[in-house]
Parts: structure tokens; sequence; C-alpha cells
């Protein structure tokens, strides 16, 4: 968890942002097992099976299968 707050912090993810990701959250989306990604609005979402990685400016380039 404090990783994922310092890359939210680093990479100013802004409330908004976060609130779109909660609820896309609540949803239970089926993600793979292996390395994924969802792109939202102003950032980049990154994670490997249940797990959310890390968070990405929408310059950086993500690894893994696209969800849409």
């Amino acid at each position: 968890m404090r990783h994922l707050a310092t890359r939210i912090y680093d990479r100013s993810v802004s409330a908004d942002q976060l609130l779109i990701f909660l609820e896309w959250l609540e949803l239970e989306p089926e993600v793979p097992f292996g390395k994924w990604f969802k792109r939202f609005p102003g950032m980049t979402v990154c994670g490997e099976g249940e797990l959310v990685k890390t968070f990405l400016t929408p310059e950086q380039a993500p690894i893994g299968e696209r969800l849409d």
C-alpha cells in the first residue's frame, strides 16, 4: 500500500481519478492471472493477477494485457 500511495503522490493522481478507479474496482472486474493494465483518463493502473501494482501517467508505457 505504501508503494501505491507513493506512486499516487509522485504522479499527481487526482482525487477524481481515484474515484473513477474505485468505481471500476467496485464492479469486481475480471483480470488475467499475469500482467495487465487499465487506462483511465489521466492515468493508467497496472496490475498482476488480482493485485494492483502501480499507477502510471498517460505518457508512461504499461506492460501486459490491456483491459477495456
